[in-house]
């Protein structure tokens, strides 16, 4: 018996976390008025895009497609980094993030008209730029990623021994 928890409950995790850090994002910005600058919807947007292959990876395990899906987690979480490093690096120096790359891709998903209170951005990038127990919200956002990417890797490893097992 293997220590390493099933492909099935790894990938439930990462569903769960991954919407767990959108929820905890909505909180702050309703609850604390941390509004959110096009950069932080669109870690949002990857994180959904996460919870959502996560659980299309729970119905699909064979094939190609199912063999590709941790992949793809892993290049999504890749992305989340970058983007919250961008955030924090560029963006956050920057007095105006309007028609950056994050406005562009934010815009052309519709999701900040259709659910406004979720994806619309509130703030420019220079005042989105709190922190959360003296650490830089974006940087709370790249850890997470990590953390997924980690769990994602623990799914290809998982995937493997099961089909060399079933080999």
């Amino acid at each position: 018996m293997s220590a390493l928890p099933s492909r099935r409950w790894l990938l439930v995790a990462i569903a769960v976390a991954a919407l767990g850090s959108v929820a905890f994002a909505v909180t702050t910005q309703h609850l604390f008025d941390m509004q959110p600058c096009p950069w932080c919807i669109l870690q949002r947007l990857i994180y959904v895009s996460i919870a959502l292959l996560a659980l299309i990876g729970l119905g699909w395990s064979s094939g190609v497609g199912g063999r590709a899906v941790p992949y793809l987690l892993l290049l999504l979480c890749g992305l989340g980094i970058a983007t919250a490093l961008w955030q924090h690096f560029v963006a956050a120096a920057s007095a105006s993030c309007n028609l950056t790359l994050a406005d562009r891709i934010v815009s052309a998903t519709g999701l900040d008209n259709l659910l406004p209170e979720i994806f619309q951005p509130r703030a420019t990038c220079a005042d989105a730029a709190v922190d959360l127990l003296g650490v830089p919200f974006e940087l709370w956002s790249a850890t997470m990623f990590a953390l997924l990417a980690t769990t994602s890797v623990a799914v290809i490893v998982r995937s493997r021994r099961l089909s060399a097992a079933t080999r």
